[in-house]
């Protein structure tokens, strides 16, 4: 039976339109971006087989192009239309940021951090270098790889903070381990780079850590 056949209240983009997209499960909110099924199979069967194959709806998201593209239903066109939704999601997380202040959006910068990192399969460290009201100036990634003491060099995170003037920022990185703790080389990097920061009256307000669930807040652990 095709999903035209089905109750209205049934489909997916009518459930979404009546309910909203909180009520959709993984795989309802799969098919309307698949839009169409394959033979033998509507939308939201496809994307039920697509959860399955793949595991969960993040893993689907964050596969690489070869991976996404082989799979039934899919193909470089949607994969091309997935990046451009989740760089989308990104930019409105952004533009979010920079018209509010970071500590009244504690959530906002956990999500936008989340968005950016938690699919890296590699280390990386970042800022985000704010102003004066400690709105956003920009994001940078300013290291990739194995994240220490000797691989992230204050002087680079100092010459960045003074390219954008900024007056506060906000360290982070992820773990693609997934597990958020933060280690001792975290801790002493941290302590590092606050020193060599507070050299030039630019604050340091947290180091986020991105694993999985939600970031951790260094600063509000007591670690800062």
């Amino acid at each position: 039976m095709s999903i035209r056949d089905w109750p209205a209240a049934e489909r997916p983009r009518e459930k979404l339109l009546d309910q909203g997209s909180a009520s959709l499960s993984d795989a309802e909110l799969l098919a309307i971006f698949l839009r169409t099924g394959v033979s033998g199979k509507s939308a939201v069967d496809l994307a039920r087989q697509l959860l399955l194959q793949f595991g969960s709806l993040r893993a689907l998201m964050e596969a690489d192009q070869l991976t996404f593209s082989r799979q039934l239903g899919l193909g470089p066109a949607k994969f091309a239309q997935l990046q451009a939704v989740l760089e989308m999601a990104r930019r409105h997380l952004a533009e979010r940021l920079r018209r509010e202040s970071v500590l009244d959006s504690p959530l906002v910068v956990r999500d936008y951090l989340k968005a950016l990192l938690r699919h890296e399969p590699h280390e990386v460290f970042g800022c985000l270098f704010l102003d004066a009201k400690h709105r956003v100036l920009a994001f940078e990634a300013l290291f990739r790889g194995s994240i220490d003491t000797t691989s992230v060099h204050p002087r680079q995170v100092v010459k960045r903070a003074l390219a954008h003037n900024a007056a506060a920022l906000i360290l982070c990185h992820n773990h693609p381990s997934g597990v958020a703790e933060p280690s001792q080389a975290d801790r002493a990097l941290t302590k590092r780079l606050q020193k060599a920061l507070d050299l030039i009256d630019v604050t340091v307000l947290d180091h986020f850590i991105v694993g999985e669930g939600d970031p951790l807040s260094m600063s509000e652990y007591g670690w800062m």
